[in-house]
Order: structure tokens, then C-alpha cells, then sequence
């Protein structure tokens, strides 16, 4: 897969501990990298680093926070890296409420401290910035946006991933655009991705999954809200698509310029669903039932949100494998065989291999020899 560039190749991954950053440091190493880790200890809620195994298996655990810009640069400098995915943030939308100094620092001050580690880079490096599609002015249009949209952030955590990629820009401009620098770099935003071992709170599949496990019903607060779901290896796939691009410019027939940009990664229209209708699917395989918890004093979350994914399907040759209905039911079957004592490893890579053979059969061009 991805043409054999990451086998044996450095890569540091901030956030590897999250949900997100577990399923990529696994994917990585299926692919023969060496991975090196930086990030906080897992919250609680964060098991499915421990149920991975991965503190072992990667080159090494650093454990440290993004806003903590000396130890960062230290761990930049040791591991000397060939690639770097950012995805060290706070990722919630309602705890930026409650914590939105905190949301900031880590988003915004985080992204610049990576971004002015890598600077002393003597050697070649490609660069992902995570943000969120939520790094756009959101206008509650029926429209999808696309990459040149203008950004911003009705709530803390829009608005740290909009600066983020502010931040991201204007380094490339002022500093990774020059000839001499050694660093391409590109950001990349996707839509509500779900998957095995996301447990965090005021998510809603999480919600579902507890509920499953307790026989309780399940408390839906946005029912109407509209999302590009997405399985967690369908952005995955981009980035490390992108990245590959970012380090092997040939694989492209488009100008390196075009390539350190903006990349929206996200499903086809036909998975931007309601919060509602992701339930309902769910709710086909675990069963149960659901209850209206709306509730008007609630802090506000964006109701509609699309993402363009032309850039992507024309500079990449990328376009998503999994359609929905596939999508919720490889999750859910994850969550109810891990439940039912299947090995959490086993599972992953079960996922991992159907996604796979899917990408294949689907003409993917990543998964082409």
C-alpha cells in the first residue's frame, strides 16, 4: 500500500495516543514503519492505545505535552523524522466550552510549536497538519465547502482549528516555501469519522455502544444535525496518500506547489446523513432503542456540514471506499466482537484487511501495486 514509501521510514505521530493517532500508529506499522510517538498519557476514556499494544511495538512512547515547545523540539531533533502527522489537539467541540484557553493553546500554540520545530530540519520531511472540516465559517448552507472557503468558528474549538490552519499557511509561505527548506507541508480536514475503540464523551457512537453494553436506551440531543460520517480509515487513507505525495512529488502530475495546500478529506454525499439516521443504522446491528434528549440550552454546534472532496479525487486520485451503510456496520462490528472477547488486535486488523481488499476491488490507486 501507498507505494511502499513509509517501509522503514521515520515517522513521528503527535497525538498517537487518541482514538485517531491509535488507528494510525497501528496502520503504520502494517506498513513497516517506525513510529515515534508524542503525546499526553491517554485519558480515561482512551483505551484503545493499551488494547493495541502499541506502547511496545512502536520505536518509541514520548510522553509530553504539544504546548511544551522545549520538549517538543528536543524529541523533533532525536527522532529526526522522514514524516510528521499532527494530530496532537483537543478535539471536542462542547469540553472547548467548558475549557477554551486550554482548547486554544493546544490547537493553535501547539500547531506553531511543531511547525517552529521542524524548521531545523537538515533533511527531507513531508508534513500533515490535521485540523477538522469545522475549520470553516460555517453558513449552515446546503452546500459542501470546499478548501478555499473562508474559515472561522462560531464555538473555541472552530475557531482554534481555523487559526490552525492560518498558522499552517503562513509557515509554509514564510518559511517551507523556500528552496532551501527541507519540509513540505499540507493540512488536511475531515468530516465525523467513526470506528472501532472511540470512547470519548459527547460522541455520539460512543453513546450508542454504551448504551448496547448496558441495555440502556440511547440519549440523542441533535437528532437533525447533519454530518459527513466517515470511517476512521477513509481520512487515514488520505492522509498517508498525501503524504506520500508530499515525499514522492512524482507520484503526481500537478506542481509540488499545488500539493503543500489544503486537502478536505470526507465521504460521498450519500454519508452526509443526520445524527438520526447514523443511530437508526446502528441500531440495525446492536439493537435497542433511542429517546429525544434535545434540549435548547445546550451550547451551540453547527447543523449542517458538507465537505468537497474534488481536490482530493483530481490532485490525489483519492475518493472514499466505503459507502455509510459499510461504514457503520465494520464499526459496529468491531465494538460488538471486541464485547463478545475477540482480540481488539484481531479486530483492527480484520478491519483493517476488508478495508483493504475493498480499496482493490474499488480501484483505489494507494492500494494498487
Amino acid at each position: 500500500m501507498f507505494r511502499d514509501v513509509f517501509s522503514e521510514a521515520k515517522v513521528l505521530v503527535t497525538g498517537h495516543t487518541g482514538f485517531k493517532g491509535s488507528w494510525l500508529t497501528h496502520l503504520l506499522l502494517s506498513l513497516g514503519a517506525k513510529v515515534f510517538g508524542y503525546s499526553l498519557d491517554p485519558l480515561p476514556h482512551e483505551v484503545l492505545f493499551g488494547q493495541l499494544r502499541l506502547s511496545s511495538r512502536i520505536e518509541s512512547d514520548c510522553r509530553g505535552d504539544i504546548r511544551d515547545f522545549d520538549r517538543l523540539q528536543r524529541e523533533v531533533r532525536r527522532v529526526d523524522p522522514d514524516f510528521v502527522f499532527h494530530l496532537a489537539a483537543q478535539p471536542l467541540v462542547r469540553l472547548s466550552y467548558t475549557k477554551p484557553r486550554e482548547t486554544i493553546q493546544t490547537n493553535v500554540l501547539g500547531t506553531v510549536n511543531l511547525l517552529e520545530s521542524l524548521r531545523a530540519l537538515s533533511k527531507p520531511c513531508a508534513v500533515v497538519v490535521v485540523t477538522s472540516d469545522k475549520c470553516y465559517e460555517n453558513k449552515e448552507w446546503i452546500y459542501s465547502y470546499r478548501e478555499e472557503e473562508p474559515l472561522g468558528g462560531y464555538d473555541p474549538y472552530s475557531a482554534s482549528k481555523g487559526c490552525a490552519e492560518i498558522v499552517a499557511s503562513a509557515y509554509r509561505s514564510s518559511f517551507f516555501s523556500k528552496q532551501e527548506s527541507m519540509v513540505s507541508l499540507a493540512t488536511a480536514r475531515a468530516g465525523n469519522v467513526i470506528g472501532g475503540g472511540d470512547w470519548a464523551e459527547d460522541r455520539i457512537v460512543p453513546d450508542i455502544i454504551r448504551s448496547y453494553i448496558s441495555g440502556e436506551v440511547v440519549a440523542v440531543r441533535n437528532k437533525r444535525s447533519t454530518r459527513p460520517w466517515q470511517h476512521v480509515l477513509e481520512p487515514l487513507s488520505g492522509y498517508l496518500w498525501l503524504a506520500a505525495h508530499l515525499k514522492e512529488p512524482n507520484l503526481s502530475c500537478y506542481p509540488t506547489a499545488r500539493l503543500n495546500s489544503a486537502f478536505n478529506f470526507g465521504p460521498y454525499l450519500e454519508s452526509n446523513r443526520t445524527v438520526l439516521e447514523l443511530v437508526e443504522c446502528f441500531l440495525k446491528y446492536t439493537g435497542g432503542s433511542w429517546v429525544d434528549v434535545a434540549n435548547n440550552l445546550e451550547p451551540h454546534e453547527a447543523s449542517k456540514l458538507n465537505l468537497a472532496i474534488d481536490k482530493a479525487f483530481h490532485l490525489l486520485d483519492w475518493k472514499p471506499t466505503w459507502s455509510f451503510e459499510t461504514g457503520v456496520w465494520q464499526t459496529a462490528m468491531w465494538y460488538m466482537s471486541v464485547h463478545q472477547g475477540m482480540d481488539p488486535v484481531d479486530a483492527t486488523e480484520l478491519c483493517i484487511k476488508n478495508y483493504y481488499n475493498d480499496a482493490i476491488t474499488n480501484g483505489q490507486r494507494w492500494a494498487s501495486a
